[in-house]
């Protein structure tokens, strides 16, 4: 028997779903960290001195740093193996968040942000190549599935977690809490996790690295990074800040396909984007991470700003649809291994649209707590039938050995969908409230006589308290502010129905995918030659 043929053979000594617990729990942690501290940040720069706008970087380092990271896994595994690189990673993750807790100064939060981003940016995709080889095809997606509750979880629950433990403790608890789930989940990856045959480290390769394609990868994801999360606080491109922080990116992008596609020994394979089934599901996982992420963000924004909520009452709000994930997420992976991928793809996004579509309908200032958590389960269900699916279908047809390269496009697809979605629609929820709210300033005129029986009526209310003189001028104000939540309102309205479109023609782009069936792997389909 040949090496190929053993290579084909290999299983894990480990239950192969010990090995996904122990590599989900860690992915879990990092996952979790990526949105726990946000609602922490006032109290951070409260305690550090410094302003809300600098207290922002502690989110900004975080994301710039690990959005740099995330898709070089697969280099460094094949440097030091898959293993010992997901080990390091928690290693560093654990150790600068101890130290994220006991900064004594904003300079240094940053620093070891900045650190923890670089530990946290190997765990998520090596997280999922571990999984991926360590299931057969047809129980893949499955694993996928407990993966996605990592993946989808975490970001809901963790502004609640971290306004509960803000409130009751202290913001460095946010940061403590990583470090015993981080030893834990080293003893485990170090018991039962190992490299299969086809992963061979050459430290070799450490000599060659493509420092290159590392310098238009940092200029690319620092200017597109930061450009989002300070777009909307700088006007956008009235800005020479965003302007700058755009053209780096440009730059760093055009730069790096340019010199991934020539570089003997790249540390981004690009080359797979040859095969059209593996391209559509790195666009399609983008869009995923982007619907999931500005759903997320945009109704606890909506319950904060115009109905009132705490930060910890809006997380509430989403939990509800976080634990359906729990019961939907296994049915999701179970269906995977009977229904092609494309199929269950094509649904997810289908769900999408009538989820979105009846939150752009519904969705107003008498919101109720118990209405705003069925929402939220509405958008939730379609996400596990997408992102099972598709993670699974990524892997069709392509070499097993690249499983880590795959894995980290993936997620990186995830991650920058995740990010530019989120800006994008913050900043079309504002655009849209303005453009409702001039409107309705037409209506607001003299001579129109609704509004003037409008003042008449709040005027008349007020009248036996203030004065009549008084009331009339607060009776308009009144019906002002009123106007202006109602713009808001509708500006949601408008965002919410632009992602129901989206994901509509989304769901015609994955009937495109591979026709594939589970365990049906077959050879790549579309590649270019």
């Amino acid at each position: 028997m040949n090496d190929n043929t053993l290579d084909a053979h290999w299983k894990p000594q480990a239950n192969p779903w010990v090995i996904a617990g122990s590599v989900a729990l860690a992915a879990f942690m990092e996952v979790l960290d990526t949105s726990i501290a946000n609602v922490a940040l006032p109290h951070i720069s409260g305690d550090l001195g410094a302003s809300t706008d600098q207290g922002t970087w502690v989110l900004t380092s975080y994301l710039v740093s690990n959005a740099i990271v995330l898709p070089l896994g697969g280099w460094a595994s094949s440097v030091v193996g898959r293993k010992n690189f997901f080990q390091i990673c928690l290693f560093l993750f654990t150790i600068s968040s101890l130290l994220c807790g006991i900064a004594p100064s904003l300079p240094l939060l940053l620093l070891f942000r900045v650190l923890q981003g670089i530990g946290g940016g190997g765990l998520q995709p090596m997280a999922q190549a571990i999984m991926a080889d360590s299931f057969d095809e047809k129980r893949r997606g499955q694993a996928f599935a407990l993966y996605g509750i990592v993946a989808v979880l975490a970001p809901s629950i963790g502004p609640t977690l971290g306004g509960w433990i803000t409130d009751n403790f202290s913001w460095r608890w946010v940061f403590y809490i990583n470090i015993p789930v981080g030893i834990l989940a080293i003893f485990l990856v170090q018991q039962f996790v190992q490299d299969p045959p086809w992963i061979k480290p050459d430290r070799k390769k450490l000599l060659t690295l493509d420092y290159v394609g590392v310098g238009f990868l940092t200029l690319a994801m620092g200017g597109l990074q930061i450009m989002l999360d300070k777009g909307e606080e700088n006007d956008w491109f009235a800005s020479n800040l965003i302007r700058v922080l755009a053209a780096m990116f440009i730059i760093g992008i055009t730069g790096l396909i340019w010199q991934e596609l020539r570089a003997k020994n790249p540390v981004m394979n690009l080359r797979l984007f040859r095969f059209k089934n593996f391209s559509i599901c790195v666009l399609l996982m983008g869009l995923v991470g982007g619907v999931l992420n500005a759903g997320t963000v945009l109704e606890p924004q909506f319950l904060q700003e115009l109905l009132g909520y705490t930060a910890t009452n809006a997380g509430k709000a989403l939990t509800v649809g976080g634990l359906l994930l729990l019961v939907v997420m296994p049915v999701a992976g179970i269906a995977t291994g009977k229904i092609a991928a494309r199929n269950l793809a094509a649904f997810g996004f289908f769900a999408f649209f009538g989820a979105f579509y009846f939150t752009a309908h519904h969705i107003n200032l008498g919101l109720s707590f118990g209405y705003a958590s069925w929402l939220r389960v509405l958008q939730m269900v379609p996400i596990p039938f997408a992102f099972v699916s598709i993670t699974n279908a990524a892997y069709v047809g392509l070499p097993r050995e690249e499983s880590n390269q795959v894995s980290g496009l993936i997620n990186f697809a995830r991650n920058v969908g995740g990010s530019i979605l989120i800006s994008l629609t913050g900043a079309e929820v504002t655009n849209r409230g303005l453009f409702h709210q001039s409107r309705l300033q037409n209506a607001m005129q003299d001579g129109s006589i609704a509004f003037q029986q409008a003042v008449h009526q709040y005027a008349a209310r007020l009248a036996g308290v203030f004065g009549m003189s008084n009331s009339t001028a607060m009776a308009r104000e009144y019906i002002y502010q009123e106007l202006n939540r109602q713009a808001a309102v509708m500006g949601y309205q408008d965002v919410y129905m632009i992602l129901a479109w989206m994901s509509l023609v989304t769901a015609f782009l994955a009937l495109t995918l591979s026709k594939a069936k589970p365990g049906e792997a077959g050879a790549p389909e579309g590649a270019v030659h």
